[in-house]
């Protein structure tokens, strides 16, 4: 398939990656202006204070109307802080306008802390390991299979050891049927590409990210037979997720999904002996891989909760 045919779909989303979905940040004299509230994409929110400390280098590709720029820049005021990227030029001239537009409402933001640059996901105008953290709204329903692994590869080559990529796109548990699947605007429309979440996280530790968080996991649309190409009702969820690109550890990468384990027994804490210490009768995060080694201890002083899909950080690992 012709590149420029996912340069179509990355500007067609736009029109239906759940405006209603993506929050805007209520912040001390953040003012984003109207034309930027207007084109508001994505199904989920990829700017968390918690990426954005010392003073990162962020990129964001596709620029969209620039909200997730003036976003990243009111946490990082430098010039070229946050580089955003996309390989449609009249999107580059728009969202230079609204930044433009931003910089006179805000007293605190410099248009030239947003660097913009032509260039696309399969093939970023960066160099190896030069960014802190990289972010993109609904990257796997406008990739297919091959071009994914391609763009998620981009974004491993740029971001520095232990830099972060933090992604938001829907995904569904319920099998989605061939024909909606290969509908192209249905994809564009960040709908059809929507795949199990375990199959998401595959992708990305297949790429190589040794660690992986699960940070939110919501309601987002139903297709109906009524309305789509399909013979039951398919339930399609919104979830954010960071990958962290640290060396894969030897039994497997640390996904964390929102599970905790808590030890109630007699002594004022347990140790494993593999690095996870557990206080009396206090919750501690832990991931899939360390849930499931507590679990086959077989003890009856220490509980594991299912996943919450909600990881808010600390814990194990």
């Amino acid at each position: 398939m012709p590149r420029i045919w996912y340069y179509i779909l990355l500007r067609l989303s736009s029109k239906g990656c759940a405006t209603s979905t993506t929050p805007v940040w209520q912040l001390p004299e953040l003012a984003v202006p109207s034309k930027m509230l207007e084109m508001n994409y994505g199904c989920g929110s990829t700017v968390n204070p918690r990426d954005l400390g010392q003073n990162p280098t962020v990129l964001y590709v596709g620029v969209g109307g620039g909200m997730e720029l003036l976003q990243f820049s009111y946490f990082n005021r430098r010039p070229g802080a946050v580089i955003g990227v996309d390989p449609v030029a009249r999107m580059l001239d728009v969202c230079d306008g609204n930044l433009r537009q931003a910089e006179r409402e805000n007293n605190w933001f410099k248009r030239d802390f947003v660097e913009l640059r032509n260039g696309d996901a399969l093939q970023l105008p960066l160099e190896d390991e030069s960014v802190d953290v990289a972010a993109q709204n609904c990257l796997f329903n406008i990739f297919k299979k091959e071009l994914l692994e391609v763009a998620l590869g981009e974004m491993h080559r740029v971001l520095k050891p232990h830099g972060r990529l933090v992604l938001s796109d829907p995904t569904s548990e319920d099998l989605m049927p061939e024909s909606l699947r290969n509908d192209d605007r249905l994809r564009a429309l960040c709908l059809s590409g929507a795949m199990p979440l375990q199959q998401y996280i595959d992708f990305i530790t297949g790429i190589g990210f040794g660690t992986v968080e699960v940070r939110a996991r919501r309601p987002y649309r139903v297709l109906a037979p009524e309305q789509y190409d399909t013979d039951s009702v398919i339930f399609i969820e919104s979830v954010e997720i960071c990958a962290i690109k640290d060396p894969m550890p030897a039994d497997g990468p640390c996904v964390f999904t929102g599970k905790h384990a808590i030890y109630y027994g007699e002594e004022a804490y347990f140790d494993d002996g593999n690095g996870h210490t557990l206080l009396h009768n206090q919750p501690l995060a832990v991931c899939d891989k360390t849930a499931k080694a507590l679990g086959n201890l077989g003890r009856k002083d220490i509980y594991i909760t299912g996943s919450t899909w909600f990881y808010d950080g600390g814990g194990c690992c």
